[in-house]
């Protein structure tokens, strides 16, 4: 059985934290790399006229499915998958096993300052985690990001420099790289620091932080309104 579905064209893992945890360091003892990626409504319909992206994504060993509508479009198919696995979520996971595992990590993207703070608050959480090294989005040679990474020789590398960016950036210098965890992680750096709030649990669990989002921030409408447009383009496609 496959332990991914495909909608429109694009792969999505039937994994859950759990599982996708406990494959992940499996593969580190196996001295085997793998690559997150998150996937929601919005990437998979821009994916779906953009084939680099498609392949992008598709290239992945992970495509958790970040996103209430890809359950529902799971459904619509008759699919199987059922866990949502937020990006921000799966990285604390992976930070907290690998703490458990005594494997290091290191924090690559954001603005200036936010990774660092990130470690800080990570410490506080974690204090025997090991944290091999940060650096923030805004450096410019990449030999010397290479580099950076390289020396610190961690087992997991988070990368924050928006989608499809970081992946773009995993895909073309994961090769070079020493490490075996490679998760594009977003905005995920702010939310470790306290610059952004997530939702209150209870939306969370329910699947709609899009809906306390579209609360706070009424402007951001027209992006929700992805969310129809995918359901629709997936019934239209069974």
């Amino acid at each position: 059985m496959s332990d991914r579905e495909t909608i429109l064209g694009v792969d999505v893992s039937k994994e859950t934290y759990f599982s996708i945890t406990k494959k992940t360091f499996e593969r580190i003892e196996n001295k085997e790399k793998s690559f997150i990626v998150a996937v929601n409504p919005e990437k998979i319909i821009k994916a779906s006229d953009d084939d680099h992206l498609k392949e992008l994504i598709n290239e992945a060993d992970f495509q958790i499915p970040d996103g209430v509508g890809l359950l529902i479009a799971s459904k619509l198919k008759k699919g199987s998958i059922k866990n949502r696995i937020t990006g921000v979520d799966l990285m604390m996971r992976l930070i907290k096993e690998a703490n458990e595992k005594d494997k290091s990590i290191f924090l690559y993207g954001g603005k200036p300052g936010i990774a660092e703070k990130a470690k800080e608050n990570l410490l506080k959480r974690l204090p025997s985690l090991k944290i091999a090294g940060v650096l923030d989005g805004y450096v410019k040679d990449n030999d010397q990001i290479v580099d950076t990474i390289n020396t610190a020789n961690p087992d997991l590398l988070f990368v924050a420099l928006g989608s499809p960016r970081q992946e773009e950036w995993i895909i073309a210098n994961r090769d070079q790289l020493n490490a075996f965890v490679y998760q594009g992680v977003g905005g995920s750096f702010d939310v470790v620091a306290g610059n952004v709030k997530r939702a209150p649990l209870l939306f969370r669990k329910a699947g709609l932080e899009w809906l306390y989002r579209l609360l706070r921030e009424p402007w951001r409408w027209k992006r929700q309104l992805a969310l129809p447009k995918f359901i629709l383009k997936v019934l239209t496609n069974k």
